[in-house]
C-alpha cells in the first residue's frame, strides 16, 4: 500500500510517499480501506520528536479517519466487512501506524459508526477534537461532569480544532462562551457557531475588555490551546476557585511568571491527555457528543481537504492557522 513515511524526528517536512507492507489485522482488529484521514498538530509534534511517544521507524502518522472494513479479526462480532466505520482515541497514528495510508489496523473496540445525517468528512474530523475539548471542559469534578449552567468558559486558539469543539460542546452545556481568534474571518464564523463574545488575543487592553463584557462576572475557565507570553494574562482572567486546561502550546513556551497569582484565588491549572481514556470510556462520551451536538443542531467544521498526495500542504495549512479542521482525502475517499 502507499503511506506517508516518517522515517526521522525532523518535522512533518521531511515526509515521504512510499510503498510498504498492507498491515495485517489481529484478532481483535479491523483492516479499513481508508477514505479521509483528518490532521492533527499532536501529529506534527510526534513527528519533531516534541511528544512522549517514539515509534518504531518508519512510522505513519494520523489519528482521525473513516475507512470501509476490509477485513476482520476472528474475534470481532460487531463489525462486518463492507461496513463504514469512524476511528475514536487509540493508539493508531501514535505508536502503531496510523491513517495517512491506504490502509489501516484498527481495535475493533475503538471504531464507530457514522451518525445520522453525518458525512463521512464530519466524522473523520470529529472525535479526537471532541474528545480532548470534552476532557477540557469536564475533568475538573469526580466523576468528571460539564460546568453548572451559565459558567463562563474562555477559550484560545478558538477557530482550530479544538478550538471549535469546546466553543459548540460549551454552548451544549450552557455556557457562557468566549472565543479568541485573530482573524476578523474567523470571528464572525465562531460568532455565528454561538460564541458569545470574540476578540483579538492582540487587541489592545484585553483584560479590560474581556472584564468589562462579562461584568460582574468572572472566567470560571479557560481552554488554552496557545501556551506561550498570553498565558500569565488568562490567569489573571480568572475568578476565584478558576480553572485552566492546558490542551496545546502552538504559541510556544510560556514566560516566567509570578506563580503567586495562584494561590489566593485558589486557581487550578491542569493538563488534558485523551490518551487517558479506555476504549470503553471514548464510546461512551462519542455517544454524549453525537447527542449534544444533535439538540443544538450543529456539526464538526471542516476547513479544507486536501489530496492524499498532498499531504505536506495540508500541514503548511494546519500550520498557518484553519477554521475547523484539515482533511486528507484518501485514495478510496469519494
Amino acid at each position: 500500500m502507499r503511506a506517508w513515511l516518517m522515517d526521522s524526528y525532523n518535522g512533518v517536512e521531511t515526509l515521504r510517499l512510499g510503498e510498504v507492507p498492507d498491515p495485517r489485522p489481529g484478532p481483535n482488529d479491523l483492516l479499513l480501506n481508508m477514505r479521509f484521514a483528518a490532521l492533527n498538530p499532536a501529529d506534527a509534534f510526534l513527528a519533531s520528536g516534541m511528544y512522549p511517544a517514539k515509534p518504531h521507524l518508519p512510522h505513519i502518522l494520523g489519528r482521525d479517519g473513516v475507512g470501509d472494513v476490509a477485513a476482520v479479526g476472528a474475534d470481532v462480532r460487531d463489525v462486518r466487512s463492507g461496513d463504514t466505520v469512524g476511528i475514536l482515541r487509540c493508539d493508531v497514528g501514535v505508536e502503531v501506524w496510523g491513517t495517512l495510508a491506504e490502509k489501516v489496523v484498527v481495535p475493533a473496540q475503538s471504531v464507530a459508526r457514522i451518525p445520522q445525517g453525518w458525512s463521512f468528512e464530519e466524522m473523520t474530523a470529529a472525535p479526537l477534537v471532541f474528545l480532548t475539548a470534552w476532557q477540557a471542559l469536564t475533568q475538573w469534578t469526580d466523576p468528571p461532569a460539564p460546568p453548572p449552567p451559565g459558567s463562563t468558559v474562555l477559550v484560545t486558539g478558538a477557530s482550530g480544532g479544538v478550538g471549535v469543539a469546546s466553543v459548540l460542546l460549551g454552548k451544549s452545556m450552557n455556557l457562557t462562551v468566549v472565543a479568541l481568534s485573530r482573524s476578523g474571518g474567523k470571528q464572525a464564523r465562531l460568532k455565528e457557531l454561538g460564541a458569545d463574545f470574540v476578540f483579538d488575543p492582540n487587541g489592545p487592553h484585553l483584560a479590560k475588555v474581556i472584564g468589562g463584557a462579562l461584568a460582574p462576572k468572572k472566567l470560571d475557565l479557560v481552554i488554552d490551546s496557545v501556551g506561550g507570553a498570553l498565558f500569565p494574562h488568562l490567569i489573571g482572567l480568572l475568578g476565584y476557585g478558576g480553572r485552566m486546561s492546558v490542551v496545546g502550546r502552538s504559541g510556544g513556551p510560556v514566560p516566567e511568571f509570578n506563580t503567586a497569582t495562584l494561590l489566593f484565588r485558589r486557581i487550578r491549572v491542569g493538563g488534558v491527555s485523551v490518551g487517558d481514556y479506555s476504549a470503553q470510556q471514548a464510546q461512551a462520551i462519542w455517544k454524549e457528543i453525537v447527542g449534544r451536538l444533535g439538540a443544538i443542531g450543529r456539526r464538526p467544521q471542516i476547513d479544507v481537504i486536501v489530496p492524499f498526495e498532498k499531504v505536506k500542504e495540508g500541514f503548511h495549512r494546519l500550520a498557518q492557522g484553519p477554521m475547523g479542521k484539515v482533511l486528507v482525502r484518501a485514495p478510496n475517499g469519494k
